[in-house]
């Protein structure tokens, strides 16, 4: 039976909750560190992230620091936890070299990908926008620099084709649940490779503009961009200057030599619009700016939209589509 150790848990949104409750029903959690409270809705009500949330309820002990570089009294603590290791999981901050030393085993991190691919915020986005088939789960120890870690474990993931980004990060929330449980099992023996860092790949945070679709892609590519950003910032393009939500979309076998963006009308439930490439896209479901959301064939309906009309590309820059 392996020895159970003393771990520090660093997470904050609902992803890391399954690998919190992996790590606590194999070793002992003698800290949970969360990012600090935020206001959250129209209220601006103060809302826990879901960690802390879970660690309240738990009765588990809960530092929420608004900083970490230079914060001695969190450091302190961290120390007077007793903490032999320490994990992070989706925390969301850059940890100091002086933090890092605390626990004598350092800190391991758990990563959604297949280091050094997609260093960065958002790995799982990153990697469904960009069709790829595969991704993973990364166990490093933590290190200064973003993800540069050497790797104790690693494993990898099949992407499903359809998968939303919700579903992968379910995914692997599910496998790095289990591969950390793994890690702090042989946490005497674990062996570290370096990365190569000139193989190392960059996935940023995304932003609220990567969601608007792009016409002239191919069909399978704005699938994939509508798939990676599922959930935020969420799939959107423009019809006479008024911003419709693409809540639901695939990509049909159909072709098309329309020019890329053109509405070619309604099929029992969606709505089939040109691409790049002499591809189609159906919007199955849509929402138009004020209202409530509808299947695509309905809103053409509703809404009266005439086939041949044109989504533009680029209205928030200016830049209408011409055609």
């Amino acid at each position: 039976m392996s020895q159970r150790r003393k771990v520090a848990f660093f997470g904050s949104p609902a992803f890391a909750l399954p690998v919190l409750e992996a790590i606590r029903a194999a070793h002992d959690v003698v800290l949970v560190v969360a990012q600090p409270d935020k206001p959250v809705g129209r209220g601006l009500k103060l809302t826990p992230p879901p960690v802390a949330a879970r660690a309240a309820e738990l009765g588990l002990a809960l530092a929420q620091p608004a900083r970490l570089r230079g914060n001695s009294e969190f450091a302190e603590q961290l120390r007077a936890s007793g903490a032999e290791v320490a994990v992070t999981c989706a925390y969301g901050k850059i940890l100091p070299t002086t933090l890092l030393e605390v626990p004598p085993h350092g800190f391991l991190n758990t990563h959604t990908s297949l280091l050094p691919k997609y260093r960065g915020a958002a790995p799982i986005q990153r990697a469904v926008m960009a069709g790829e088939r595969v991704s993973g789960t990364t166990i490093m120890r933590t290190d200064a620099g973003m993800d540069t870690g050497p790797i104790v474990l690693q494993e990898m993931l099949e992407i499903d084709p359809h998968w939303t980004a919700h579903d992968l990060a379910e995914a692997l929330s599910r496998q790095a649940s289990r591969l950390i449980v793994q890690a702090l099992n042989q946490l005497d023996e674990l062996t570290d490779t370096p990365q190569d860092h000139g193989q190392a790949t960059h996935a940023p945070m995304l932003e609220k503009e990567e969601g608007e679709i792009r016409w002239q892609d191919p069909a399978r590519a704005i699938y994939d961009r509508y798939r990676g950003t599922y959930g935020w910032p969420g799939a959107y393009t423009f019809l006479d200057g008024k911003r419709l939500k693409v809540l639901e979309l695939r990509p049909l076998e159909e072709r098309s030599s329309a020019a890329p963006g053109t509405l070619l009308g309604a099929s029992e439930r969606g709505a089939r619009v040109a691409t790049g490439q002499g591809g189609v896209i159906e919007l199955l479901r849509v929402q138009p700016e004020s209202k409530a959301a509808l299947e695509g064939a309905a809103w053409i309906r509703n809404f009266q939209v005439a086939p041949g009309s044109r989504f533009s590309s680029g209205v928030a820059s200016g830049e209408a589509a011409s055609g």
